[in-house]
């Protein structure tokens, strides 16, 4: 059995986490929202808003969709641009989706 050494490890080294070392791939549903905050690290909320419609009172209400998305490596994302998410793997305990694309 071969020892394998820093150059050939297939750990990522450093600073680097798990999703850099690999490529994450995208499933299922895509969505288009605005980006309301991007305080934490490499994660941004994005929302959009739809309408839902009451029976009862026979009427549409506003309701907003809130997502937390994944931005990865050598993308930036500001707050107020428009991203394209798409589903993914689960990534940590509240994300499950991958910025694609940024529109602004």
């Amino acid at each position: 059995m071969k020892k394998l050494t820093a150059k050939e490890s297939t750990k990522p080294s450093g600073n680097a986490s798990k999703h850099d070392a690999q490529e994450i791939g995208t499933r299922g549903r895509v969505f288009s929202g605005v980006v309301t905050s991007a305080k934490m690290h490499r994660t941004v909320v994005v929302s959009w808003d739809r309408r839902k419609y009451d029976k009862k009172y026979e009427r549409y209400e506003k309701r907003t969709t809130r997502v937390k998305a994944h931005v990865p490596e050598g993308m930036t994302v500001a707050v107020g641009a428009t991203v394209t998410i798409a589903e993914t793997r689960p990534i940590s305990k509240t994300k499950h989706f991958i910025v694609t694309e940024v529109k602004e």
